[in-house]
């Protein structure tokens, strides 16, 4: 797949844990939240995923297309490296959208997260300790 060619927006790297799939996105995230459901624990391992929303035409994949796991179907899925395990990136809303795992990101973006969603369903053994707002489910539908 060809890199992006957007002449205005700082273009960012990013790449799976082996290196078998590398992407690019223009530096123009919409937003950026920490996920707290239990999809995102199980998908990423961890207490949360942090992850900024872009259109998906302001991504591209840009080594290793073939070395990717795709988990759900061509509008709506979840990107891994079939090599390392590593979560890239999801398609979501209609497939019109990209949230890039901000762990992936190679180069620093200028958002960062602006609260917490679906706390209600956090680990217990997570406290969050920073100032966000945090919802019980997505963004207006606490």
């Amino acid at each position: 797949m060809a890199a992006l060619k957007d002449q205005n927006a700082r273009i960012l790297g990013g790449e799976c844990y082996c290196r078998a799939v590398r992407y690019e996105v223009a530096d123009e995230f919409v937003y950026a939240l920490n996920c707290h459901c239990s999809n995102c624990r199980r998908t990423t391992g961890s207490a949360f995923k942090p992850f900024a929303g872009i259109t998906r035409s302001k991504f591209c994949v840009v080594a290793g297309e073939d070395a990717r796991m795709i988990y759900g179907d061509d509008i709506t899925h979840d990107a891994h490296c079939r090599r390392c395990g590593s979560l890239l990136y999801s398609v979501v809303r209609d497939g019109k959208w990209v949230h890039v795992t901000m762990g992936t990101l190679v180069d620093a973006p200028t958002i960062r997260p602006t609260a917490h969603i679906f706390v209600g369903s956090k680990a217990p053994w997570h406290e969050i300790t920073d100032n966000l707002p945090q919802y019980q489910g997505h963004i207006g539908a606490d």
